[in-house]
């Protein structure tokens, strides 16, 4: 029995100096404690060292900012609203890249992408502008005071860009697990990958057998329609900003003597004769590649610049002493029509020589920041409308066009751009107030959209006169893939 007392003695002895843990690794009454106070522990390191090399990052890629991009501090950068637009075109190529699947993005891509886009921003919070404001005083007199508020442009415009980002980005997580297409790896024989357009780079997308479901076609048919809306507005946002930015200088020297030596013969016949049809003449003119298109768009922009500058000048040396300021007016209008065309029809042009020029040269930061970020916007919404119509068109080939005519309650899929073209008589508003009766695919996409309803009507009221008239066209074209 004593014998027995001793050894149970000892057995405390050892469970004590070992800090009352048992030997599968804790004590029976602190188990649970003490393993929650080890996590939450180990997770204040890792947010520690988490926010240790965000803050490296955001040191890095500020001092860059400052820096006007010339790491050698020599003061030979670039200024501050050109090194800010390049911080955001390089952030969005690095994190989109090329969306060559219609797919979600990974959590990873998608917080970088939120973050940083915060970080770059913020400057916009800075800058303000004055403002009459009222201020009470003590003896219950009033007196009006300045007061700052942020400027404007930026308070309408970042809210709404914001909106159109968020989306995107919703639209393509409701693609997440679906299994009505795939696409084929690059293991796949090459007559099967092999695509039959121009864009070879991308992965071929395959359907069923019998095409998608009807939720499938109904969803994206909504994300179709929703994507085109997200573009309209990006484009209209963009070229608001770039048309109050300045004419640099440097872009006026280069011109030549007058508009009709930059249209061209033949143009410039079209644009002032009696009966004009600017369908016709974009389709007398050869737009096969995107280098053609870049060029006509560069010698229209051209002769706009070149007709203004003369009819503010009151020089009609160049148009002939027969020729009335009206007429002026409305050759210059029928350029810019022929322009608004080009734009809407082919979104995805490189920029314009007037618009790099622009951009260089632009000294506002804030419309250097809304610039960028409704560009890259644009970019990204005919990327994911691009990639969208790629399944459809899928779809479109598997159903066949001889197929028989579909039973009741059924519906065939059309083409493409049939189907896009449909979609230019919706405005944004009829988009976010889309009617509540759709499937399941179609409320979550409904759902986003509702809530973003607020800051896209702002967003709308900055787009101008001259803009809207994309609305009247009559039915747009569908965005050529040309990424």
């Amino acid at each position: 029995m004593v014998r027995a007392v001793e050894q149970g003695q000892e057995q405390e002895s050892r469970e004590s100096s070992l800090g009352f843990f048992n030997f599968k690794g804790g004590s029976k009454e602190n188990k649970g404690r003490h393993t929650k106070s080890l996590s939450v522990g180990t997770a204040a390191k890792i947010d520690e060292a988490t926010l240790d090399k965000d803050m490296e990052q955001m040191k890095e890629k500020f001092a860059k900012l400052l820096l006007g991009e010339d790491m050698s501090g020599g003061g030979t950068g670039v200024s501050s609203a050109l090194a800010l637009s390049n911080a955001i075109t390089n952030l969005a190529a690095s994190v989109f890249g090329e969306q060559s699947r219609l797919e979600p993005m990974s959590p990873e891509r998608k917080a970088r992408w939120r973050k940083e886009m915060n970080w770059l921003l913020s400057v916009t919070d800075h800058i303000v502008e004055l403002v009459p404001s009222h201020q009470k005083n003590k003896d219950g007199s009033e007196m009006e005071i300045m007061v700052t508020k942020q400027r404007k442009d930026l308070l309408m415009n970042i809210p709404a860009l914001r909106t159109l980002d968020r989306m995107l980005i919703d639209g393509l997580d409701t693609f997440e697990g679906q299994t009505e297409f795939y696409y084929l790896s690059k293991d796949a024989p090459d007559s099967e990958r092999k695509r039959k357009d121009d864009k070879w780079w991308l992965p071929t997308v395959k359907v069923r057998p019998n095409g998608l479901s009807e939720a499938a076609r109904k969803n994206l048919q909504v994300q179709k329609e929703c994507v085109t809306q997200v573009l309209k507005a990006a484009m209209a946002i963009n070229a608001q900003l770039l048309s109050e930015m300045d004419i640099p200088e440097s872009y006026i020297e280069s011109l030549p003597k007058n508009g009709r030596a930059s249209l061209g013969d033949s143009i410039y016949k079209s644009i002032t004769d009696e009966y004009f049809d600017p369908d016709h003449i974009l389709a007398s003119m050869d737009l096969s590649s995107d280098h053609k298109i870049l060029d006509l768009k560069n010698r229209i922009e051209a002769s706009i610049v070149i007709w203004k500058r003369k009819m503010n000048q009151k020089d009609s040396k160049s148009w002939g002493s027969g020729v009335s300021i009206e007429k002026r007016e409305l050759f210059e209008e029928r350029v810019e029509i022929i322009l608004h065309l080009i734009k809407h029809r082919f979104p995805g042009l490189p920029q314009s020589s007037l618009d790099i020029s622009k951009i260089e040269y632009n000294k506002d930061v804030g419309q250097a920041v809304l610039e960028s970020y409704s560009r890259i916007l644009e970019s990204l919404a005919h990327t994911v409308l691009s990639r969208i119509e790629d399944v459809i068109q899928a779809d479109f080939l598997a159903q066949g066009p001889t197929e028989s005519k579909p039973g009741k309650g059924e519906s065939r899929p059309a083409s493409p751009r049939h189907n896009l073209e449909s979609t230019n008589g919706m405005t944004l508003s009829d988009l976010l107030t889309w009617s509540t009766d759709q499937n399941d695919s179609e409320e979550q996409a409904e759902t986003v959209a509702e809530n973003d309803q607020k800051h896209l009507q702002k967003q709308n009221m900055l787009v101008s006169k001259k803009i809207s008239y994309l609305d009247n066209l009559g039915g747009s074209k569908s965005p050529t893939a040309r990424h």
